[in-house]
């Protein structure tokens, strides 16, 4: 038996001291510091997971080989009917991952991997919940209208208790909801503290490596929106998706914030219904409203989301500011590029905007950092001040400088293949994409300038 060892752990960032101190030095928040035993006992070979009888005494060390002399073969990818998930993966998933979900509660990420375990027909799922009873689990299963009897649900929060019935079951995808509710008997501290969380999460990274079995985990954020626990929880998982929307909206968007086996900027875009999560193959037609009548202060900018094209409606509301200080209120679009337009807007093209309030939304709750739709941005503010309506067929894809230049953006030809594609009849780009770019291939009509005045002539005469 070893000694007690203790100390003390920021339960913000996870920061580690050796006695209790009021202000977090890394993180500066104060009484966050909370002290915790961080060994026990010597660890047996029964206490973590190991792969057969193969104890940790007879196990070979390692020794380095050139890079040269490693065998790899590309392993085969688990491809699930969610394409959406697949996509946001990187292709399906890796045997052996682990992925990290994270998101408000509420949202929907129980629902989502519970779809998934559904649906993996032919393979063995083991649910862990911690959460919830095995018959809130069974109402939910019901009520997706999937039925299967390879999805095994377990109850339980001891780690020791879960490797026995994995054992046991041999599962070849595992889902923890969630990891703070998992405790390990070697940590004397509560479920969900720092050292808990990072314990509990290395014995499950251990048995995914060494059995090649893929583990999702379900992790609660913080009310700033970070994924609470330590830090090096997102440093240990290979994949953090984020499950982002309004829970009064029915969009969701799966979005990738760290990936080792793929792109970091592939999202999923899902609906919420009575029956569960439907995938949103084609998100541009749920992102562009509907309407018989044009109204000003509307554009539809090509934005790109990954490998993805997505033509997405720009609302604008400009009014004479009678309040004082004009506001500049922006959702789902950066404010201090918004004031960044508005100021070449009134420098470059003559506008008075300075007395005027501006409101700009981005419909369907998404956020957009693609510099592709500062001319969509743009024609709209300019649609609402001048109470011009702009046609519903045309479409905008290009960046705005300081000088009232129209800039090129990256892979226009996609965003003008999804532009005709949705029978848009108008795009107005920038004249320096032109090269190298056949544009006698579109149907659609490709308007090409270089500066914002010759754009807003063309639009408002």
């Amino acid at each position: 038996m070893a000694k007690i060892k203790t100390s003390y752990f920021c339960q913000n960032c996870g920061a580690q001291s050796a006695k209790w101190i009021g202000k977090c030095p890394a993180c500066g928040e104060w009484n966050t510091y909370v002290e915790e035993v961080v060994q026990r006992e010597e660890l047996t070979p029964t206490s973590v997971w190991k792969v057969g009888n193969t104890s940790s005494s007879s196990q070979v060390a390692n020794k380095p080989k050139p890079i040269a002399d490693i065998n790899y073969q590309e392993q085969q990818r688990i491809q699930t009917v969610d394409q959406e998930l697949n996509r946001v993966l990187g292709g399906g998933i890796v045997p052996g991952s682990m992925v990290l979900i994270g998101g408000e509660p509420g949202i929907g990420k129980s629902t989502l991997m519970l779809q998934i375990a559904l649906s993996l027909t032919g393979m063995r799922v083991l649910y862990v919940s911690g959460e919830e009873s095995e018959h809130q689990i069974k109402m939910r299963a019901e009520r997706l209208n999937a039925q299967t009897s390879d999805c095994f649900i377990l109850t339980e929060t001891g780690t020791q208790n879960i490797f026995k019935q994995i054992e046991q079951l041999r599962p070849q995808v595992l889902i923890i909801d969630s990891i703070q509710t998992l405790h390990s008997s070697f940590i004397e501290a509560g479920a969900g503290s720092v050292s808990q969380v990072r314990e509990c999460t290395a014995e499950l990274l251990k048995f995914a490596k060494e059995s090649g079995t893929p583990v999702f985990l379900i992790g609660h954020i913080t009310k700033e929106g970070n994924l609470a626990g330590p830090k090096i929880l997102e440093h240990m998982v290979d994949t953090v998706l984020t499950f982002e929307g309004d829970r009064h909206m029915t969009y969701r968007i799966l979005r990738t914030t760290k990936n080792r086996f793929g792109s970091t900027s592939e999202l999923g875009i899902y609906e919420m219904l009575g029956t569960g999560l439907r995938e949103v193959s084609n998100p541009s037609e749920i992102l562009i409203s509907q309407r018989e009548d044009a109204f000003s202060g509307i554009a539809i900018g090509a934005t790109l989301e990954g490998n993805r094209p997505l033509l997405i409606e720009v609302q604008s509301l400009v009014t004479p500011a009678t309040y004082g200080t004009p506001q500049r209120t922006s959702t789902g679009f950066d404010g201090k590029r918004l004031n960044m337009l508005l100021a070449v807007l009134e420098k470059r093209g003559g506008y008075r905007l300075g007395a005027q309030d501006v409101f700009l939304n981005i419909a369907g709750g998404l956020k957009v950092e693609d510099p592709a739709l500062d001319l969509a941005v743009c024609a709209s503010i300019l649609s609402s001040f001048e109470d011009i309506a702009i046609p519903s067929t045309s479409c905008f894809a290009a960046e705005v400088g300081l000088g009232g230049e129209v800039r090129a953006v990256n892979r226009i030809e996609n965003r003008i293949t999804e532009a005709e594609k949705l029978g848009f009849r108008d795009i107005y780009i920038s004249k320096y994409n032109k090269k190298g770019v056949d544009l006698s291939k579109f149907s659609i009509n490709v308007h090409a300038f270089g500066r914002l005045e010759e754009v807003f002539a063309s639009l408002f005469g």
